[in-house]
């Protein structure tokens, strides 16, 4: 592990090249808050795929992309009078400072979940919510994601199935639902009750103690995966996918899941 003052020398060389590229790129100058958000977004996405793809080297470049987004964001912020990167991480220090009583204080937390509980009950303590519980979900985040903060907040908030097999009722209900909207083809109540059960299946991993992007995920690479074979089996027969029959697709996905 690098010697501190090795970081603190690091750091301090980002800062450095922020406000030399600040001072003389005629892109960098040209950027505000408003222009580097889709940026922001998109190199928090490629930090996620090298996460998935336990890239350890790719960890380390998208973290330097995303890390350059923060100082970018406080040199903006000091040229705003405003804030700056010291102001930044010392906000973050005292927050976490504050959000970790069991290290900090004379609170006992033994588990993660107990840790968990404390963390959401003081942020709900520290800030006046006037929105309420759920007023700290990014607005921006994607739906799925969203959906599983909105069941965390809730549940921290005391909102909760007693027993997480009981979410299978509301599972089978909502499924219930959309089957009467379908027989009476109402095609708004459709996307409100497919919603719904989106929504249940989400509480449902998040009880299960599963990610359901993570989920998702595993199993989009997982379709790809057997749909390639099927294009390869379509190749090795000189016919096109359109030309193939259900029958011969099946036949080539049942293969593609046998040699996995």
């Amino acid at each position: 592990m690098k010697r501190l003052n090795e970081k603190l020398e690091a750091t301090a060389r980002l800062l450095e090249v922020m406000e030399t590229l600040r001072e003389q790129c005629p892109w960098d100058r040209k950027q505000t808050f408003d222009t580097l958000r889709n940026n922001t977004i998109e190199e928090t996405y490629e930090l996620v795929d090298a996460i998935s793809d336990h890239n350890l080297e790719g960890i380390k470049e998208e973290l330097g992309d995303l890390l350059l987004h923060v100082v970018f964001y406080a040199k903006l912020g000091d040229e705003e009078g405003a804030f700056d990167y010291a102001d930044v991480a010392n906000a973050l220090c005292d927050k976490l400072i504050y959000r970790h009583p069991h290290i900090y204080g004379d609170i006992h937390a033994d588990t993660p979940e107990e840790v968990k509980a404390n963390w959401e009950a003081l942020k709900l303590k520290k800030k006046e919510r006037k929105s309420g519980t759920l007023g700290g979900v990014p607005t921006s985040l994607p739906a799925m994601v969203k959906a599983y903060r909105i069941g965390e907040k809730a549940a921290g908030a005391g909102f909760d199935w007693e027993q997480r097999e009981d979410i299978w009722d509301k599972v089978r209900e909502e499924m219930r639902e959309i089957e009467v909207e379908i027989c009476g083809k109402n095609q708004d109540g459709i996307e409100a009750e497919f919603g719904d059960l989106f929504f249940a299946m989400i509480n449902a991993c998040r009880l299960y103690g599963v990610d359901p992007e993570a989920a998702l995920e595993r199993t989009n690479k997982k379709f790809m995966r057997r749909f390639s074979v099927i294009e390869e089996a379509a190749e090795k027969s000189g016919k096109t996918l359109r030309e193939m029959t259900l029958e011969e697709m099946e036949a080539a996905w049942q293969q593609a899941k046998k040699s996995e």
